[in-house]
């Protein structure tokens, strides 16, 4: 591998480190980071994972060597989701996490996850900039004495196992055929421990697993369902199984994205309203915290199940804090990010499937007829990208088409609201695309007659 001489780390984004293998990041830079970051939080105990990609392990050990050099215990989880390493921390109240991951971004990349104590996002200013200045000036503390290294892969599993099935009640589980698709990322062994374990506990599920165990190169794509084209194995499979549901997950398993009984693909917004519901049945009047991209269909049901519902801008940095704020026992993003306060208030992907099979089990509707009936009512168009060369152009000339909008919003981009139609137009925190989405109320034509006025006025720029 070429080492990259640079002092000017851009692996450093908006809120996590990611870069192209070679180019901006490698084993010195992750190093550098992780050591940075012991020194700066004093930490006495690190854990370290790391997911399914070919560098990622080589990536652990630098980062173990970078903590330890500043005098941080390392307890290493081994190959895992990103979830796992933020359990881990609150579990045995580590100082800090690290999970090597590039989650579905591109082969050729890879990247660090980083919590500090009780799975606390790094708050930009005092920690996430200070540790990136500090790794780029290598100025370090002379140390007493290294850290030691420990493995604690298996402890740390069985207590994450056990945390992840006590969001449900296994007696209420009637019998399913759920698809799993684990995209050949970290996802599969994990997945089989929760399996197992449900097994023991006599449920019902029964599993169809396909592209299941990790393979670096990643022989049917990079693990990203999001994209229509790695829709296409799941739903398949769905189909000729004749599945209850489907399940398919990212690289780290952070996500998880779901299909129905038909093997259609189920927009986010849907899945954040039935997760709302579950936790309004259960706790009434608890808080809710969504993003702003595509709203009705969620605020309808948290107002009939009587809860108390919360803006957010995109981002976990931002949702956590959100949720943390307001004590909120539940946060959805349309990206298929979920947050629960019971999981230290972070983002999971295995909770959601559990919770949403749980929830069939106990409807006497099918998973595609819960749907279809949310989204008659609420209609939307799904995400739409635009790659324009001035963002602020775009909203300057969108608002020129909407000016009498009397309902605008600039949490997160720009959100407009009609008597039966809605808008949100932001930029991507990850990727350098301006992101479309357009609900409307029982009128699907609206949602499609919008998306095409909207697109005419960004591509006229």
């Amino acid at each position: 591998m070429v080492r990259v001489t640079s002092n000017v780390l851009s692996c450093f984004k908006s809120y996590d480190v990611r870069g192209e293998i070679g180019l901006n990041i490698d084993e010195n830079i992750v190093y550098r980071i992780a050591r940075a970051l012991a020194q700066h939080l004093c930490a006495k105990n690190i854990v370290i994972g790391y997911d399914a990609r070919e560098t990622s392990p080589s990536f652990a050990e630098a980062a173990a060597r970078g903590a330890m050099e500043a005098g941080s215990n390392v307890h290493k989880i081994g190959l895992c989701g990103t979830e796992e390493m933020y359990w881990a921390v609150t579990q045995f109240d580590f100082c800090a996490g690290i999970v090597i991951t590039a989650s579905h971004n591109p082969i050729n990349f890879n990247g660090l996850k980083i919590v500090k104590a009780k799975s606390s996002p790094l708050d930009t200013k005092k920690d996430f900039n200070v540790v990136r200045k500090l790794a780029e000036s290598q100025k370090w503390f002379p140390v007493n004495k290294v850290g030691m290294l420990k493995d604690i892969s298996n402890e740390a599993r069985k207590k994450y196992v056990k945390k992840i099935i006590s969001f449900v009640d296994l007696s209420k589980l009637k019998k399913l055929k759920i698809v799993v698709n684990s995209g050949n990322g970290a996802a599969g062994p994990t997945f089989d421990c929760i399996a197992s374990e449900l097994d023991k506990a006599k449920s019902p599920l029964e599993f169809i697993r396909i592209d299941h165990e990790p393979d670096c190169t990643f022989p049917h794509g990079i693990p990203n369902p999001i994209l229509p084209e790695n829709q296409v194995r799941t739903s398949e499979k769905v189909r000729s199984h004749k599945a209850d549901m489907g399940i398919a997950f990212d690289g780290d398993f952070d996500r998880c994205f779901f299909f129905d009984d038909k093997g259609s693909f189920i927009s986010g917004e849907y899945i954040v309203g039935m997760l709302a519901d579950i936790f309004l049945d259960k706790n009434p009047g608890a808080k809710i915290v969504h993003d702003t991209r595509v709203i009705w269909n969620i605020l309808d049901i948290i107002e009939k199940k009587k809860g108390l519902p919360y803006k957010s801008k995109t981002g976990h940095s931002f949702l956590k804090k959100t949720m943390r704020d307001n004590e909120a026992i539940y946060g959805g993003e349309l990206s298929a990010h979920h947050y629960f306060q019971d999981f230290a208030y972070c983002d999971s992907g295995m909770v959601p499937w559990l919770l949403i099979a749980e929830y069939v089990s106990q409807n006497e509707l099918s998973l595609s007829e819960i749907i279809i009936k949310r989204s008659k009512k609420y209609p939307s168009s799904g995400e739409k990208n635009f790659v324009l060369r001035d963002v602020s152009k775009a909203y300057d000339k969108v608002l020129e088409q909407f000016k009498d909008c009397k309902k605008k919003d600039l949490i997160d981009g720009l959100s407009c609201s009609f008597k039966d139609w809605r808008f949100n137009l932001r930029k991507s925190n990850t990727e350098p695309v301006l992101r479309l989405n357009v609900e409307a109320k029982e009128n699907k034509e609206r949602v499609f007659e919008k998306i095409k006025l909207i697109s005419e006025v960004l591509l006229s720029i």
